[in-house]
């Protein structure tokens, strides 16, 4: 029977490439712009539930505010999938 262990465990020279770490770069910047705006709109949300509970003659002034802000942070979610996007273009091909 043919020992299969030995051959998983065959030394090989690690390959060192900057390509990897720009991959990686970019997934990482994707990731933690799109989970920081999901954090800040859910902020931006639920304080404006509790604001327009303890206020409701405000409401459509609160309402107004967390639009605009909610649309401000997804423009910067977006600017930033955007320059990932574009760090992942910028991966040298092997």
């Amino acid at each position: 029977m043919v020992e299969i262990l030995p051959l998983l465990q065959a030394v090989t020279t690690p390959v060192t490439s900057p390509a990897g770490l720009v991959a990686v770069g970019a997934g990482f910047g994707a990731g933690l712009a799109v989970i920081g705006a999901g954090i800040g709109i859910g902020r931006i949300g639920g304080q404006a539930v509790e604001g327009m509970a303890r206020q409701p003659e405000a409401a459509a002034r609160i309402q107004t505010a967390a639009l605009i802000l909610a649309a401000l942070i997804e423009g910067v979610a977006l600017f930033g999938v955007v320059i990932a996007f574009q760090l992942q273009g910028k991966i040298p091909q092997l």
